[in-house]
């Protein structure tokens, strides 16, 4: 085979179209406020399960004119303010270094200084934030939203959108058994949807359980 069931493969392009937007309505409209600077709030802090999409939106938001992703794992210069950057993402703030926590209250401070734009993600409120006080206190000046993964039916829906929209036919089984069977976050649910499409091509048959099966069992010998 050409690609293993979880070779979750290259990193996918994030927009704001392709974020699946569930519950999670008030959120995205939000998300485009940042990425055309009109937000009233200039900062944001997004919290929620892993898979919810706070990586997805950052990223979006990053490949917009003027933003810079920082993960916590960035060399020390991605958290030094430059005029030329007027939207910061600083994502998994959960994860920040004791140097990093210190880095990111000084650019805290420089972006509302100059007028500039942020949003953070974490895996919890920023109340309950393990980072130093005067920085979690920083993570709650502006608007703070819980990011809500979608339901069951809100993943086979949005998977047989995509589906079909590159003219993909699925048996009614194959996503519920993806879906009970696998990892369920949307990632790695499309990945195996994609896999299994490319063995659909090389054996010309159509996306069934059967094939999915048998697909599964060709894969564990591989």
């Amino acid at each position: 085979m050409k690609q293993l069931v979880l070779d979750l493969g290259a990193e996918p392009v994030h927009t704001l179209e392709s974020f699946e937007v569930g519950r999670n309505a008030e959120v995205a409209a939000l998300m485009r406020q940042f990425a055309a600077r009109t937000s009233r709030e200039h900062f944001a802090y997004l919290w929620g399960e892993i898979g919810a999409g706070k990586s997805h939106l950052l990223k979006a938001l990053a490949a917009t004119e003027g933003a810079r992703y920082i993960s916590p794992f960035s060399i020390e210069s991605e958290f030094v303010y430059s005029p030329e950057v007027d939207l910061y993402l600083l994502d998994d703030c959960e994860k920040l270094s004791p140097v990093a926590q210190i880095d990111a209250f000084a650019l805290f401070n420089e972006i509302r200084a100059n007028g500039a734009f942020m949003v953070c993600s974490g895996a919890v409120p920023p109340a309950v934030l393990p980072v130093r006080e005067d920085l979690r206190t920083r993570m709650g000046w502006g608007l703070i939203y819980q990011l809500h993964g979608l339901t069951d039916d809100e993943k086979v829906a949005a998977l047989s959108q995509a589906a079909a929209s590159r003219g993909l036919t699925l048996s009614p089984g194959v996503l519920p058994y993806l879906l009970s069977h696998f990892q369920r976050d949307m990632r790695s649910l499309s990945s195996m949807l994609d896999s299994l499409d490319q063995y659909s091509l090389e054996t010309q048959r159509p996306i069934t359980l059967p094939l999915l099966r048998e697909w599964l069992q060709a894969e564990a010998k591989d």
